[in-house]
């Protein structure tokens, strides 16, 4: 994680805001505003902003080596807030409840090409055996036996 961004108490249902989550997870973040620019739901609104934040964050913690082209959207979260509970008249003096819900939204944005030192591959078990039962054909060998 290079950088994250929070968005607490935002209006919107979380289930709302996890249908667009969806879409831009795992994606690189030029193609995320590109999808939230494309995208007609009233959540791509909070979650640009998020994502705008969360990108600036970056910039700034890596003092300005990030940017947009190589960074990807490794983790999108909307979990659930408080919810507002108010009431609704209904027929025959009753009341109805209305829920109105709100999120928490965040994002968290990781490189996406990390500089890796290239290891050999461990040898597997498999390979392991053989290697040792090489060895010891080799050691009956060198003895005589």
């Amino acid at each position: 994680m290079i950088s994250r961004a929070i968005a607490r108490f935002v209006r919107v249902s979380p289930r709302k805001i996890r249908y667009v989550l969806d879409i831009i997870r795992g994606r690189g973040v030029e193609d995320a505003f590109a999808i939230l620019d494309n995208t007609n739901k009233g959540a791509t609104f909070y979650i640009r902003q998020v994502l705008k934040s969360a990108l600036d964050n970056a910039s700034k913690k890596t003092k300005g080596s990030a940017d947009a082209s190589n960074l990807y959207v490794s983790k999108a979260t909307a979990d659930g807030g408080p919810t507002l509970k108010r009431w609704k008249a209904a027929s025959m003096g009753r009341a109805n409840p209305i829920l109105r819900r709100t999120a928490h939204i965040t994002i968290e944005l990781d490189m996406a090409h990390k500089p890796e030192l290239k290891k050999e591959p461990a040898p597997k078990k498999a390979e392991k055996k053989i290697q040792k039962s090489i060895i010891r054909k080799a050691k009956k060998v060198k003895h005589g036996s």
